[in-house]
């Protein structure tokens, strides 16, 4: 196996200069660099994905960052990209960022060092705007969108026609008295899934009704407690996600509410967890292995000079299940 000593006595410099290109620790003149990445090349010298992330400019490295891997929609969607950056000869890095906008600049500052070839960026910071425009290396954002030039493509589901869906099919279900617990309206998908809600409402000249919450059950028990008490003649209500509607499912119970019979609920993402509460939860399905294999693709093509759409949008679907029924 050859060392850093063989690869600088072909290259004629010394290992610290060997060093300092693999490492980018330090300037060195251009012909040096192409000497020791030529000699890198040569000796197989190890470990080789190093060497050829230098000299190919391919770490053959897709990194991602998720802000709360305790949401099964993030870790499904995870689970979605790795398995995909597997059968494309492609390895991913998960960083995960807590919600944490400094977090997220260091994760995306640390792919950028190790020549990743593309970044999938699920954030709740539209701050990091500013770190995508430096960072030099594509970025897919999901699921939100940021603005920015840099920004190679973003990936999300119809969110406004998810709110659309979710609300038409509770007053189809007869519900009259629907309360939408909706997503925090800082972010783009919580405000087009809002604006469907809206457009239904105003259409069947319902009244709005609605309560904003974070994406996490603790939050959802707590808000479902507070929305009992604001409006008591609720006789539906539209979770923002699906872990929200098993909090919110929780509360409902321990009130002695009957799920469907007193209130009917609607949850979104489609998360295997909503199988597995008894009654299945009803909820508008976000495709998220489709759309976790397309963040991947996108990187792939772009590094293959190939067109990338920077546009994708997939459609959303109602699940019918056991906490609505059709009168």
């Amino acid at each position: 196996m050859a060392s850093i000593r063989d690869v600088a006595r072909l290259a004629g410099v010394s290992p610290a200069t060997v060093s300092r290109v693999m490492n980018g620790t330090a300037n060195v003149d251009a012909e040096k660099t192409r000497k020791v990445l030529h000699a890198i090349e040569e000796t197989g010298f190890k470990p080789n994905e190093v060497a050829r992330a230098l000299y190919k400019k391919s770490s053959k490295i897709i990194g991602v960052i998720a802000p709360d891997i305790d949401n099964p929609y993030f870790t499904e969607l995870a689970k979605a990209i790795e398995g995909e950056t597997y059968k494309q000869g492609y390895r991913m890095t998960l960083c995960y960022s807590e919600n944490n906008l400094e977090k997220e600049r260091e994760s995306i500052r640390m792919l950028s060092r190790m020549n990743a070839d593309g970044i999938i960026l699920m954030t709740n910071n539209e701050e990091i705007e500013e770190e995508v425009e430096r960072c030099g290396i594509p970025v897919v954002v999901v699921d939100r969108r940021i603005h920015s030039d840099k920004e190679l493509a973003y990936v999300e589901a119809e969110h406004y026609e998810g709110g659309r869906i979710a609300a038409g099919h509770l007053i189809q279900c007869g519900c009259r008295n629907i309360v939408n617990i909706c997503g925090p309206q800082k972010y783009s998908s919580a405000r087009d899934r809002y604006q469907g809600y809206l457009d239904v409402c105003r259409h069947y000249q319902r009244e709005v009704q609605c309560m904003e919450c974070e994406y996490s059950f603790e939050e959802g028990l707590i808000v479902a407690e507070q929305l009992l008490k604001k409006y008591p003649g609720v006789d539906g209500i539209i979770a923002c996600n699906d872990v929200v509607a098993i909090s919110v499912y929780k509360v409902l119970l321990r009130h002695g509410y009957k799920i469907p019979e007193d209130i009917q609920l609607i949850g979104f993402d489609n998360v295997a967890l909503g199988r597995l509460m008894t009654p299945e939860l009803t909820t508008v399905e976000q495709p998220i292995v489709n759309m976790g294999k397309t963040s991947v693709r996108l990187i792939i093509d772009h590094a293959k000079g190939r067109p990338v759409q920077h546009e994708n949008r997939f459609p959303v679907t109602l699940i019918r299940r056991e906490t609505t029924v059709l009168k």
